[in-house]
């Protein structure tokens, strides 16, 4: 099966009214909330019912799912090398601004000190990294060349990719070609400014973008040559760490990458 565009992501909440709060103080707008297909929930493995909220920014969509019978809350343990880290770089034209719109409705920091600017050898981007009031990892992201790659206007304006944390490179980028994604140029990111920016120990991580046909946004693997990772447990579906990656496809399905990462087709 091909992995042609992104259509959505989807979000695991257990306090919709808080995390509604919090995105729409962030620039989405929120759509009305309707109950979720029982062929969805069958397909997906879950007994009960279950609600949605969708959520625009720009041209993406970010759906909050909220499970009658609920999960279990983002691990506390997990950090930013950790399988289960699974973050939405938003961009922006002012991450500063948009750092203080975030804390202001509620987000905790990940990284040290507020934003930071990497060297050119690793995008030169500023970013900074955060959770939402659940746990869900974001990132406020601002290029230096935004107009070259399609990104203007002010405020956080869309989502440019999902980053996800991997073990085994080789074998991920394995997956992702043989759903139609295409290598894009990768950077060795470390240094202070990256340590700064994870809340990690001298990390040293492989940047390798896979790219659908129809991109933004598109995936990004984050390989750590060190440090590991805090272990943390594959989420089930139902989970608060348990994010999608929603695909458009006449034909649905639930689909696993090699670390327990979900894609979702035809939803």
């Amino acid at each position: 099966m091909t992995f042609a565009h992104i259509s959505a992501f989807r979000l695991v909440t257990q306090a919709p009214e808080r995390l509604l709060a919090f995105y729409e103080a962030l620039g989405f707008t929120i759509g009305e909330a309707h109950p979720v297909s029982l062929d969805e929930l069958a397909m997906l493995g879950i007994h009960g019912a279950a609600t949605r909220w969708p959520m625009h920014l720009g041209r993406s969509r970010v759906d909050l799912d909220c499970y009658d019978a609920p999960g279990k809350a983002y691990p506390d343990e997990a950090d930013a090398a950790s399988t289960c880290f699974q973050h939405l770089a938003l961009v922006t034209d002012d991450v500063a601004a948009g750092w203080t719109l975030a804390r202001n409705a509620g987000a905790r920091p990940i990284s040290r000190a507020g934003p930071v600017t990497l060297p050119a050898s690793s995008g030169g981007v500023t970013a900074v990294k955060f959770r939402d009031p659940e746990g869900h990892p974001l990132e406020l992201l601002r290029f230096p060349d935004a107009a070259e790659k399609g990104w203007g206007g002010s405020g956080i304006v869309g989502i440019d990719h999902s980053a996800i944390a991997v073990r085994d490179l080789a074998a991920s980028e394995r997956f992702y070609r043989a759903h139609g994604l295409s290598r894009g140029d990768a950077t060795l990111n470390r240094g202070a400014e990256q340590a700064a920016l994870d809340g990690l120990h001298d990390p040293i991580v492989d940047v390798v973008p896979m790219t659908p046909d129809e991109a933004p946004p598109h995936v990004e693997l984050l390989h750590y040559k060190q440090p590991s990772g805090a272990p943390c447990p594959l989420p089930d579906v139902q989970d608060v760490a348990a994010t999608r990656i929603v695909w458009q496809s006449a034909s649905p399905a639930l689909i696993l990458d090699p670390d327990g990462h979900l894609h979702q087709t035809g939803g």
